[in-house]
């Protein structure tokens, strides 16, 4: 797997596929048991006290001080991160505003709001001005307001040269990004644009409509061709195997005896990690 410079790349996959083992890997914290791992054209784990000093790092659990004041854990990270001086306070004062946490200076990170913590842990990890930076579900534990203003911030980092991945679980966080990694199970099972994954899905979604679709539960189960069903409000989503008629025609065809509407519908992210971990695990289990 390649990681172009200057890109917002997500991994994207279900809780314990790996995505936190692969990122502590690249910042070494962890040694790889097997591969090779080149960060920044260096080596892991030879050269892994020059990487640490151009990588940034955001934990998924909130790991600042909290009897520390803002602006004291803000001073304890520049200084492990070698930025010490004058530069040091202008860069905290800079951040400090820049991430609207100037007025909180003086309160303890223990105090703070959600929102507010992650903000904290962001700028810590960009103390240093890294060339890398690397989040781990940042947005965890934060309101949808938060979570867009933050994600508009990365965006900024990003366009001014810094090269970000980011572990999440969220559909929505990953549609953002650039370019798109799914992990599975410690395996990475699709890689791509987010609209290069949707268009080469490789099956027919269909949107169910009407008032016999509470019925349908036990009608879709165990029919090959219908690999999965969701419900979302008074709709399903079906996801057909491709075959020599469209999916959605043949899908009409087969419910012909209740009242519903069958529609194509566009593939989502959440429909290519849904076909995704289900090859994967077929696979595993076969």
């Amino acid at each position: 797997m390649s990681i172009p410079p200057q890109t917002v790349y997500g991994f994207l996959g279900p809780n314990g596929s790996g995505k936190t083992t692969a990122i502590r890997m690249m910042c070494g914290l962890l040694q790889p048991t097997a591969g090779k791992i080149e960060v920044l054209g260096m080596n892991i784990p030879e050269q892994t006290e020059q990487i640490r000093r151009q990588v940034g790092y955001m934990t998924q659990k909130f790991s600042m001080y909290g009897d520390l004041s803002v602006y004291q854990n803000m001073r304890f990270m520049a200084r492990i991160m070698g930025v010490y001086g004058r530069g040091m306070e202008q860069r905290i004062a800079h951040l400090l505003e820049r991430f609207k946490l100037d007025t909180f200076s003086r309160r303890s990170a223990g105090s703070l709001s959600g929102g507010q913590k992650r903000r904290l842990a962001l700028a810590a990890s960009v103390i240093h001005k890294p060339k890398l930076l690397l989040l781990d579900e940042p947005t965890s534990e934060v309101d949808p307001n938060t979570r867009r203003e933050f994600w508009d911030e990365l965006f900024v980092m990003c366009e001014a040269g810094t090269t970000i991945l980011v572990t999440t679980h969220l559909m929505d966080e990953a549609e953002r990004c650039h370019h798109l990694a799914i992990i599975n199970e410690g395996c990475k099972v699709a890689d791509g644009t987010p609209t290069d994954l949707k268009s080469g899905i490789g099956a027919d979604i269909c949107q169910v409509q009407g008032p016999d679709i509470s019925e349908l539960r036990s009608v879709f189960s165990g029919e090959k061709r219908i690999l999965a069903t969701a419900r979302i409000g008074m709709a399903i989503r079906v996801i057909t195997e491709k075959g020599v008629e469209p999916g959605c025609q043949w899908l009409s065809t087969f419910l012909a005896d209740y009242q519903v509407s069958v529609e194509p519908a566009e593939p989502s992210i959440e429909d290519v990690f849904v076909m995704a971990t289900r090859d994967n695990r077929g696979a595993e289990q076969g």
